[in-house]
């Protein structure tokens, strides 16, 4: 691969009289340097050149190419590959003028780890470095718990971690209500639970009708023999299963298909994908992909397939509402990646269309609640904005929060809401130290200060309102670090609680005024900013709570400079606990080996410094 660059002054048409018609992507950037658009082509001489044909084809190229002081550009072998590195690019970067999924996480498996003897089966996420199987995956946690919820009134194989299985002295509760047959105190035999894991993995596999025909033949040979109570567990697992399989099951699927559509309207996106696995529906999932401008439901489609399935386990077929343009490309890059003949089919028929139908229908009601949800939204930004007597609609709030339990682990924390809501990705918290344990007004400014010294460094986007939780005494130290850093451009109020500290009673203050002012109690804006600082004191208290767990785990030695993990296991060896080790004199310590006699000292005055008071 190669990259072309046009020179400082941005002169179009010599950028692409030298421009070549060999396959790539392009990046489109702004006189500021920042990219606002990238796209592929099987020829980029002709496809770039296309945005600048007067008149502009669309609403989102009348929009950008005046904005476009520069365009970079990188050749590939092939189309395919073009597309491949344009999803990338565009994960990467989510540049303003792409349609840009916003979901990165990764879909959890059920796994069941055939290696143990008696094998566990739980929840999994991340990368399959455990030796097993893998199930699925599943849009969702609550949908994998649902699955291991009927394995367990079924099956009754183990989901206990192996620490606590191995650990067990006598049956727990699941065995109680029998959801566990206890192979931990062995009150089943390895054979009878290889037996109950075979059985789950066929279920899992999307093999329920051959696997209830097998439960049957296995009751009647238990009731020929007169074992009426193992007829009678095998009677009971064919009733559950037949429930579930009514449920879940799909009528005519055998393999695995996403069922894909999209709604679009206003500016909104919304694209529903319903998993089929093993002809087994796990659950739906939506997205709401990142558009700035209007665009037909193909086209997001287009745009949604590669970016979503670049990282992920394709399925053998994809059922889509509308047809993408380039299917045939599409296919053949999902194909290679997959290692499998991948089928995107827009017309279907009995069985499938209702589930298309099923699926469009999802698409669309959730699209109207995030149209209200987002309308909603905007109206108390509005308020807001008349409340504060802004100049402009502000685009962007952050409130800061403190929190700490009698001034120890002290964390403060930094969330942000623009007009469609919380925007997640760019909370931060911080770990207050260097001040005085319990002093609010230090830690405000600690947080602040480094907030927005990333600010100068370009790291985010300046707030048009800075919200400070507390009174005066905050808002001044906030004020007073953002003159430190010379940041004059944002606008800080305070939020204080009022004097019965009840919802709907909080009194704004503001840095040029003596008094707080006067807000309406049942403007909309009120109710925003008691949205982001409940939303800052949550995650302020959750970061506070993880800190001060992580310190209770961690041994008092571990704070001695000097004193490694191999020293402190050689120490608990000699003296047989930390027990022993706070007992010592600091000649036996030294008598350690490698433990000198200055670090004997400072692990001698760890454990008796109270002793000077």
């Amino acid at each position: 691969m190669s990259s072309e660059l046009p020179e400082n002054s941005f002169d179009v048409k010599a950028f692409l009289k030298n421009l070549t018609t060999r396959p790539g992507i392009y990046k489109m950037l702004n006189d500021q340097g920042e990219i606002i658009y990238i796209g592929k082509a099987k020829n980029l001489k002709n496809r770039v050149s296309s945005y600048f044909r007067k008149p502009s084809a669309s609403t989102k190229q009348h929009r950008m190419v005046p904005k476009i002081a520069g365009i970079e550009v990188t050749v590939t072998h092939t189309e395919g590959e073009a597309l491949l590195l344009e999803c990338q690019q565009i994960k990467r970067h989510k540049p303003q003028y792409n349609i840009c999924l916003r979901d990165d996480r990764s879909y959890p498996y059920i796994f069941l780890s055939t290696e143990h003897d008696f094998p566990q089966i739980t929840l999994h996420r991340g990368a399959k470095r455990k030796k097993g199987r893998y199930f699925g995956p599943y849009p969702s946690i609550g949908a994998i718990k649902e699955s291991l919820k009927l394995l367990q009134r079924i099956f009754q194989v183990r989901q206990c971690d192996d620490s606590i299985y191995n650990n067990r002295s006598r049956p727990c509760l699941q065995h109680q209500i029998e959801r566990c047959t206890a192979p931990c105190v062995g009150l089943i035999d390895k054979a009878a639970y290889a037996k109950d894991v075979e059985n789950t993995i066929m279920f899992l596999e999307g093999k329920g009708g051959l696997l209830i025909d097998q439960l049957i033949v296995n009751m009647e040979e238990a009731s020929a023999k007169l074992e009426y109570e193992q007829a009678a567990i095998f009677r009971d697992q064919i009733v559950k299963l037949r429930t579930v399989l009514e449920k879940h099951f799909v009528l005519g699927e055998r393999g695995d298909v996403d069922i894909i559509a999209c709604a679009a309207k206003a500016g909104v996106a919304c694209v529903q994908v319903f998993f089929i696995r093993n002809g087994q529906h796990l659950g739906n999932k939506v997205f709401f992909p990142k558009i700035t401008d209007e665009y037909d439901a193909a086209a997001i489609i287009q745009a949604f397939i590669p970016q979503y399935y670049m990282d992920k386990q394709v399925p053998h077929e994809l059922i889509v509402s509308h047809q993408p343009e380039e299917t045939d490309l599409l296919r053949e890059v999902l194909a290679a990646q997959a290692k499998h003949a991948v089928a995107i089919s827009h017309n279907v028929r009995g069985e499938r269309l209702k589930w298309l139908q099923m699926t469009c229908t999802n698409a669309e009601n959730s699209l109207q609640s995030k149209l209200a949800d987002k309308q909603g939204i905007y109206t108390r930004f509005l308020s807001l904005q008349e409340e504060l007597g802004c100049k402009e609609l502000p685009k962007r709030l952050e409130c800061f929060d403190i929190s700490h339990t009698q001034g120890d682990q002290t964390v403060a924390s930094c969330v942000v809401f623009d007009r469609e809501g919380p925007v997640k990705s760019a909370y931060r918290r911080f770990n207050i130290e260097g001040i005085t344990g319990g002093d609010d007004y230090a830690a405000i400014h600690q947080a602040v200060f480094r907030r927005f010294k990333r600010l100068k460094q370009g790291e985010h986007a300046a707030p048009d309102i800075l919200l400070i939780d507390g009174g005066k005494g905050q808002v001044h130290q906030a004020q007073k670090a953002l003159e430190e850093l010379d940041v004059n451009n944002v606008m800080i109020v305070g939020v204080s609680k009022g004097p019965d500290r009840k919802p709907g009673m909080e009194k704004l203050i503001l840095v040029d005024q003596e008094q707080p002012i006067d807000i309406n109690p049942g403007a909309s804006g009120l109710l925003l900013i008691q949205h982001i600082r409940d939303e800052a004191h949550r995650f302020a208290i959750t970061g506070h709570r993880q800190r001060r767990g992580k310190a209770k785990k961690q041994s008092p030695m571990e704070t001695i400079p000097g004193l490694g993990p191999k020293r402190r296991q050689t120490l608990l060896k000699q003296f047989g606990g930390l027990q022993g080790i706070s007992q010592a004199g600091v000649d036996a310590l030294c008598s350690v080996d490698g433990i000198s006699r200055h670090l004997a000292q400072r692990i001698y005055e760890l454990f008796h410094h109270q002793d000077d008071n």
